[in-house]
């Protein structure tokens, strides 16, 4: 398994970690009877902690399916290069990090972090481009 593979697969790990802390922090505030229901009418608000929780793992949401088919298309490609490790890591540490930084309500920080682990992805991309044939 190349490095990029293994980082994809603990982005997956990430993202299930921080789906059920997102989903533990709601389930206290709003109750179980709230989680175990049908969730039919409105839920009430999440307060700061659950909801920057939720949201910071529905901006992962946002990133991952980009992260996923960059390393995908770089795999198939059989392009495995110093660029393509780096890209993977740099994003998979970037989302680690963007984690508690959001869920402290840290600003501007936290939106640089977004950026280097977005940049990541770029680096995988920039890396398959570059092994095109000239």
């Amino acid at each position: 398994m190349t490095h990029e593979l293994f980082l994809l697969a603990a982005t997956i790990v990430l993202a299930f970690v921080q789906l059920l802390l997102a989903a533990h922090m709601a389930t206290r505030e709003r109750g179980s009877a709230w989680n175990a229901g049908p969730r039919d009418a409105p839920a009430k608000p999440l307060g700061a902690m659950a909801g920057r929780l939720d949201r910071a793992f529905k901006n992962l949401m946002e990133t991952f399916p980009l992260f996923a088919a960059a390393v995908l298309l770089a795999h198939a490609a059989g392009v495995h290069t110093a660029l393509t490790i780096a890209g993977a890591h740099v994003y998979f540490w970037g989302r680690v990090l963007y984690v508690p930084l959001y869920a402290s309500g840290l600003p501007y920080v936290r939106s640089g972090v977004w950026v280097m682990a977005s940049a990541g992805i770029i680096l995988i991309l920039a890396a398959v481009f570059l092994s095109l044939p000239a």
